[in-house]
C-alpha cells in the first residue's frame, strides 16, 4: 500500500450536473452507458475518445463545472458517489481551496 495523505477542501462549485436525478439525464439525452463507460480503456487504447470523455466535453461546453454520479467500481453500492470537477480555482463559481490551517502541507 502506498502512503496516503488525506486533505480537507473548501468546495463551492456550480453548476454541477447531477446524473443521480434521472430527469436530468433524460432532458440531456444522457444514458447510463455514457456515464459508466465500461469500455473506456479499450476506447483509449484504440485511439478513440471514450463515451465518458465525450460526455464530459459535452457538459463542459454547456457550462457545467463538474458532475455527480454513482460509482461503477466493482462491489460499490448505491450510496457510493463520485464528484468530478473539470474547472476550479480559488474563487466562485468554481472554488476549491485546500484547508491547511496549521500549514502542514506547505513546502
Amino acid at each position: 500500500m502506498q502512503p496516503v495523505v488525506l486533505c480537507a477542501y473548501e468546495v463551492d462549485v456550480e453548476p454541477i450536473f447531477d446524473s443521480l436525478e434521472v430527469q436530468n439525464c433524460r432532458d440531456a439525452g444522457i444514458s447510463e452507458r455514457e456515464i459508466s463507460a465500461p469500455n473506456w480503456r479499450m476506447s483509449m487504447y484504440s485511439g478513440s475518445v471514450p463515451a465518458s470523455q465525450q460526455l464530459a466535453e459535452k457538459l463542459i461546453a454547456t457550462g457545467f463545472a463538474g458532475m455527480r454520479f454513482r460509482s461503477f467500481v466493482a462491489d460499490s453500492g448505491s450510496d457510493d458517489l463520485n464528484l468530478v470537477l473539470w474547472n476550479w480555482g480559488p474563487r466562485r463559481p468554481a472554488k476549491v481551496v485546500l484547508v491547511d490551517d496549521e500549514g502542514r502541507l506547505v513546502p
